[in-house]
């Protein structure tokens, strides 16, 4: 007699790379559960939708820790002709572990 495997068709994989996770899109932005290589992309992609949105105010929360994710979020918001201003959370919000960033 055969075995009959689950069909895994409808379920993503968590260990797969190539799977896509959607996101729900608010004012918060956590980046600690992303690898570095996906963060250009993934704030790219999260300030569109949010835009398209309508939110005009957000946090993207990047971590304290070297600095490395703090300085590639803030390049891609200097470079985004969206980005009005952006700056150090407030001090209750994640300080300098996060950004907030007020869209046009």
């Amino acid at each position: 007699m055969q075995e009959e495997k689950p069909d895994r068709t409808d379920r993503t994989d968590p260990t797969d790379p190539t799977d896509s996770i959607e996101l729900p899109i608010t004012d918060v932005l956590d980046l600690h559960s992303f690898r570095p290589a996906e963060v250009p992309d993934l704030v790219r992609d999260y300030l569109d939708a949010a835009y398209e949105q309508g939110l005009r105010h957000m946090r993207i929360i990047h971590g304290k820790g070297i600095g490395a994710q703090r300085q590639t979020v803030r390049t891609l918001l200097e470079r985004d002709p969206r980005v009005e201003a952006f700056g150090d959370a407030p001090l209750e919000a994640g300080s300098w572990g996060a950004t907030w960033v007020k869209l046009r």
